[in-house]
């Protein structure tokens, strides 16, 4: 799952706890007079950050408006909870992870992939540049901190096996989701989980830049990082594709205009504008799913295997019980 990160924290007092953001009144103009707009629910996996680019812009442009819809956008209190709600039905979308949707899918989660935000993995294992790790190899012997066991476990295995080590070749550390501090403090010579969009412009910007290992580059099938998931007995709201369209849009028109988008993110948000988060938006611009509602079935099967294999799951259940698209 995803991680906070030091430089952002303030961000959760500023909107966990359920806060929605409601689309600009402006935007309500272009509905008919007597068209009331229909309410949809949001949850995201964490407090608001660039992963979110194309919500906000779609919320900020009136695309949902423009849709028919009102979207409430809101942070999770707790960032586990947004499947669980999603699967009791009570919110309408959750922003998830394709890994975890694996998982949630194998414990009989009644959840459905109906779209993606990022269709790139962004997990990494990192190094500091300066330090003894030049290649995976040089982690034999070494400590690595994880912040989530499970995929992270699958994904560490695979990439050391690629260039001949095992698991227990390396000494693990739960860092308790202090990714980067235990890597500034030497607590551990290596971290997995962070994102190269995030920790690693982190740690560029405390004066100790990153050395990154992508999974891909180690055989790791690629993956979607953020997915849209909807309650698998709800899959017919004829609200779903009407939302997908208007994230479409909020992603185009952010690919086109990534400054304006950027101002549009901080926009009533000025806790959001710093440093990091404009190093973390232009590396995720490109990483954005230009079509939201387009499925990959071979990417899905790919990975389902891979986590079976690894052991992250028991077993893979039917690909079309919980991935779809609504085209």
């Amino acid at each position: 799952m995803r991680t906070p990160f030091a430089a952002l924290a303030i961000a959760v007092l500023a909107i966990s706890g359920g806060l929605a953001f409601s689309s600009p009144a402006a935007a309500a103009d272009k509905l008919p007079a007597a068209a009331a707009a229909d309410k949809l629910t949001v949850i995201l996996d964490w407090f608001v950050n660039p992963d979110h680019g194309p919500l906000i812009v779609a919320q900020e442009k009136g695309f949902f408006s423009d849709a028919g819809l009102e979207v409430d956008l809101v942070a999770p209190a707790d960032p586990s909870d947004p499947p669980k709600l999603v699967a009791a039905g009570k919110a309408d979308i959750g922003v998830d992870y394709q890994p975890q949707l694996h998982v949630q899918a194998a414990e009989g989660l009644p959840l459905t992939r109906i779209g993606t935000l990022i269709d790139t993995p962004l997990n990494t294992v990192l190094v500091l540049a300066d330090g003894p790790v030049k290649s995976l190899k040089d982690l034999k012997g070494r400590k690595v901190g994880f912040s989530v066991t499970g995929f992270e476990d699958g994904l560490l295995k695979a990439m050391l096996e690629s260039v001949g080590l095992k698991i227990d070749d390396v000494t693990l550390v739960n860092v308790n989701f202090n990714l980067s501090p235990a890597l500034l403090s030497g607590q551990v010579d290596a971290v997995v989980g962070g994102y190269r969009n995030v920790e690693f412009h982190q740690l560029a910007l405390e004066g100790k830049p990153a050395r990154a290992f992508f999974p891909e580059d180690s055989g790791v099938p690629a993956f979607d990082e953020l997915i849209l998931v909807a309650n698998s007995a709800k899959l017919d709201d004829p609200r779903l594709p009407r939302f997908l369209a208007a994230v479409e849009r909020g992603t185009l028109y952010l690919i086109n205009h990534p400054d304006e988008s950027f101002k549009l993110f901080v926009k009533g948000r000025p806790e959001l504008d710093d440093a990091l988060n404009r190093r973390a938006w232009d590396d995720t611009v490109a990483r954005f799913a230009h079509a939201p509602a387009a499925l990959d079935r071979g990417r899905y099967l790919r990975f389902a295997d891979f986590l079976k294999k690894y052991g992250v799951v028991d077993k893979t259940p039917p690909l079309d019980s919980y991935v779809r698209s609504l085209q």
